[in-house]
């Protein structure tokens, strides 16, 4: 039986609340340098920035002291690094945190900011925020949230019991409850429980619905609807007096495939709010443009705390902007307090 090799514990620490990069070298490559494996590893990294961070001592082994550029390919072998973070926008709303103890944080995250480090989003993340703020450098995230998705958003404190939690999602042991504003159709019946089988393509910005055996399941319930009047402006400069029908509607998930509850309204003809992606993308949104947020809230968690035994409950005080102001949402001058997004 082969043995699992064992990770060595990073010898960098953490900047502004982001891990290094963690490289294991394969057990097998044509390379004759850890150089050379590093610029074709980091294929969006220029040979210079590569070179760069090799002459600066940037690049460390498991004892914390610089590899030299020259240095042989080892099978098996890691390495550490900091790469250069990104210019990041600040998302101007704060991240709250709800709940705290010795083993878990739980924190109602605001659109536009993402759960974790990825791509664009790095230092101005949840994570990376709450790992500032509260000095928690251990802090993970047990699941995700889309970044345009505002809501409750579940983190651990300790290394060793990230597994535990993360299981309760994966073996769907947490009641999630989301929020959303979407039009109102009459004759759409409610309650009702869609089952579709989706998919989502690497590289492909959506998902989408195709034949099969369902995997994804959200239950959804109307919650309330209302008459909103609006003013539709023509090419003339004139406006005139418009009505339409919102709802707030009320969205269980049952399985937690990329982006069902959006794809799911979708297809039952009431697309989310603010939705850049479904029924149609939409062009890209300048960085910082923080204006008409996708009306979709992650309003509530219940588990089952797998290593105290507790009954947790959390709920998100938040309101969405176009249920609380339509006008106000719709023209980008949403402007309430942090509540209101």
């Amino acid at each position: 039986m082969r043995r699992k090799t064992r990770t060595p514990p990073s010898p960098l620490p953490q900047r502004h609340g982001v891990d290094p990069v963690r490289v294991r070298l394969p057990a097998a490559g044509a390379w004759a340098t850890v150089r050379e494996h590093l610029v074709e590893r980091l294929s969006g990294a220029e040979a210079g920035v590569v070179d760069g961070m090799f002459d600066a001592g940037l690049v460390v082994g498991a004892d914390g002291r610089a590899v030299p550029s020259d240095a042989p390919f080892v099978p098996g072998m890691f390495v550490w690094f900091h790469r250069e973070l990104p210019d990041e926008t600040p998302v101007p709303f704060p991240l709250e945190v709800v709940h705290r103890d010795e083993h878990i944080v739980v924190a109602d995250k605001p659109h536009f900011l993402a759960t974790t480090p990825r791509g664009a989003h790095v230092a101005e993340t949840a994570l990376a925020r709450l790992r500032r703020e509260l000095d928690i450098p251990t802090l993970s995230a047990a699941h995700r949230l889309d970044r345009l998705t505002a809501g409750l958003v579940l983190f651990t404190v300790r290394p060793e019991e990230r597994g535990a939690y993360q299981t309760l999602f994966r073996d769907r042991r947490v009641r999630k409850e989301y929020e959303a504003v979407a039009p109102y159709d009459s004759a759409l019946a409610l309650p009702r429980t869609v089952r579709s089988r989706i998919v989502k393509e690497r590289g492909v910005l959506t998902a989408r619905e195709v034949p099969g055996e369902p995997n994804a399941v959200s239950r959804v319930e109307l919650v309330e609807h209302r008459a909103e009047p609006r003013v539709e402006h023509r090419t003339d400069g004139a406006g005139s007096l418009a009505i339409s029908t919102l709802a707030r509607y009320r969205l269980l998930p049952g399985t937690g495939q990329t982006h069902q509850l959006r794809v799911h309204m979708t297809a039952l003809g009431v697309p989310i709010l603010g939705d850049p992606l479904y029924p149609e993308v939409t062009g890209p949104v300048p960085a910082g443009d923080f204006r008409r947020p996708l009306q979709l809230l992650a309003r509530g968690l219940e588990f089952t705390d797998p290593v105290t035994g507790v009954e947790h409950r959390f709920r998100s005080s938040r309101v969405l902007a176009a249920w609380a102001s339509y006008d106000r949402w719709a023209a980008g001058t949403y402007d309430a307090p942090s509540r209101g997004q």
